[in-house]
């Protein structure tokens, strides 16, 4: 009865989230592309960061999108949106996560049958959207920061043919490719519609959240305000960037034993489970089919993936 109550439940949510996703999410895209773009061109830098949530909400759950909007934590996951690139809404992402949670609940009942496993199963099936998403934003930061010195000399070299720095910014967003020029266009939108360039460029530093970023974004405060010469600071900067890049580089060959140590020994466990079973099916039939060997993977896979973040976190070094 509960198996049969819990296939419904997630047939049902499957039915409505397509339903919803085919006939109401492409307009609601179209009209929340075109608040976006307005809300980009003209929110200053000291706004809070309710402003991003505030015109969220039309997702596919509209009144959780404006109870999410009214809370720190969706000001955060909005913002986390934004830096991520992807194009959702928070209520879409908790939708996600529930119908994740619901299957991971559901296949932890029909195979393990254990009543711990739900308990363990349903947060990691809630969290496999948010993982995601942290994964598409630190890959979006990586392309933007790969891209960045060649932007910097771009700016330079306009900078030195005559240009001024907003052209220079504009002609950035015109010779990159995403996801620098998107960021760039931004800005070069923003202070064509009135607003400051100081206060664009705080909102490229927080949509950007690098170190680099930073650094160009007070570089270029700091000229205005006193003189110098900008184009040579933007090559100094371009040139600290890359050879930051030759260390992160070597750093990465000197580590790349204990990276590989850890995808050995999480993967270790599974092949030799696997041989077993073909070589003596009977020897590891217990495993499978016993509530204590049940509960002994649900134990050796949690283990396994908190061995594997440590050494993650033991061979990561910031340069």
């Amino acid at each position: 009865m509960i198996i049969a109550l819990m296939v419904f439940l997630v047939v049902a949510g499957a039915v409505t989230g397509g339903f919803i996703f085919f006939t109401r999410l492409p307009e609601s895209r179209k009209r929340r592309q075109l608040e976006l773009r307005l809300q980009e061109v003209s929110r200053p830098d000291d706004v809070p960061d309710q402003s991003v949530v505030v015109r969220q909400h039309d997702g596919p759950l509209p009144s959780v999108e404006k109870l999410i909007g009214r809370t720190t934590a969706g000001s955060h996951l909005s913002r986390l949106i934004e830096q991520a690139g992807v194009n959702t809404t928070p209520s879409a992402l908790l939708l996600a996560s529930l119908i994740c949670a619901a299957v991971a609940a559901l296949a932890a009942y029909v195979f393990l049958r254990i009543p711990l496993a739900q308990f363990v199963c349903v947060p990691l099936g809630a969290s496999l959207p948010m993982l995601w998403l942290l994964h598409r934003r630190s890959r979006r930061l990586r392309a933007f920061e790969e891209q960045f010195p060649d932007a910097l000399d771009l700016i330079s070299r306009s900078l030195r043919a005559g240009h001024a720095f907003q052209a220079a910014i504009g002609m950035a967003a015109d010779e990159l490719t995403a996801p620098a020029a998107p960021e760039f266009k931004k800005v070069f939108d923003q202070q064509n519609f009135g607003l400051p360039l100081r206060d664009a460029l705080n909102a490229l530093a927080q949509r950007v959240p690098l170190l680099d970023v930073k650094f160009f974004v007070t570089a270029v405060a700091i000229q205005r305000d006193t003189g110098g010469n900008l184009a040579e600071i933007l090559d100094n900067l371009a040139h600290v960037v890359r050879e930051r890049f030759k260390i992160q580089r070597q750093v990465r060959v000197h580590t790349a034993h204990g990276r590989i140590t850890g995808f050995v020994l999480l993967a270790l466990p599974a092949f030799l489970a696997v041989a077993l079973s073909i070589i003596n099916r009977e020897h590891m039939r217990p495993l499978f089919e016993e509530p204590m060997g049940r509960t002994l993977i649900l134990v050796t896979i949690v283990m396994q993936l908190i061995g594997f973040v440590w050494i993650r976190k033991v061979i990561k070094i910031e340069v």
